[in-house]
């Protein structure tokens, strides 16, 4: 059994965002059930993969009010740095580690999507963004300015939560 399935719980109803996600699953499923002679060239697929679904999903953020340092942003970031010392540390035998890596992307993922992505999507539907082209369909739905946090109702604008400062007489 792999180490994370497809569901319709994983659908975010935005057909590009899914089949990439679909793909990181396959991918991940095909890391889990790889031999020894080919986990490290299942890993590479999948380090591969992401970084493009990452690249993409950040070129939408900045095109659609996003702003480039929310943190959506960096947890692709992070992870992808993470991935790809995977890469090296694998290559220099340490394979259980990568084997480890592919358990706690199996755990992450459905969270990110189910939380990040989620609130990506609804902003893309929101705007009218068609990911084919790039085209925004609703330009007059764009924020004013950049959206910063990951954009979900969880998470707000860190300026937001500072203390006022009192006034003196």
């Amino acid at each position: 059994m792999s180490l994370l399935e497809w569901s319709d719980a994983l659908a975010l109803d935005l057909p590009a965002m899914d089949d990439t996600h679909r793909e990181f699953v396959d991918l991940l499923a095909q890391v889990s059930s790889a031999d020894e002679a080919g986990l490290m060239a299942c890993w590479q697929a999948l380090v591969d993969h992401t970084d493009e679904h990452f690249g993409r999903e950040d070129h939408w953020m900045r095109s659609t009010g996003f702003s480039s340092s929310n943190c959506h942003s960096m947890q692709h970031q992070v992870v992808l740095q993470v991935m790809r010392e995977g890469l090296l540390r694998g290559h220099a035998g340490q394979q259980d580690l990568v084997r480890q890596m592919a358990r706690e992307l199996a755990l992450w993922f459905p969270q990110h999507a189910q939380s990040m992505d989620a609130a990506l999507a609804l902003h893309l539907r929101g705007v009218g963004f068609d990911p084919a082209s790039g085209v925004v369909h609703m330009p007059a739905s764009l924020p004013r300015g950049a959206i910063h946090g990951c954009g979900g109702a969880t998470c707000s604008d860190p300026a937001a939560q500072t203390e006022p400062v009192a006034e003196t007489a």
